[in-house]
């Protein structure tokens, strides 16, 4: 992923900056860097949890407590 499609993948899902930031658990500057592509002229690299956060905020999850879909809550 690259800066110009994290940016079009955020306009996308109808986030700004700072909502993006929000559901993935970074700042707004970093949300910044990763769309220009670079931070005071080197290269800012996406990473891979980064990547695959967005990916599953496009599918409409949100959050994920470590349980298979259906997986029942443990006691305690």
């Amino acid at each position: 992923m690259d800066a110009e499609t994290f940016r079009a993948w955020r306009q996308r899902q109808g986030l700004t900056q700072d909502e993006a930031a929000h559901h993935l658990g970074l700042k707004r500057r970093m949300i910044q860097y990763y769309e220009r592509g670079e931070r005071s002229g080197r290269q800012v690299p996406i990473p891979k949890h980064v990547r695959l956060a967005c990916w599953a905020i496009s599918q409409g999850i949100r959050d994920f407590d470590g349980r298979e879909a259906g997986e029942p809550k443990a006691a305690g």
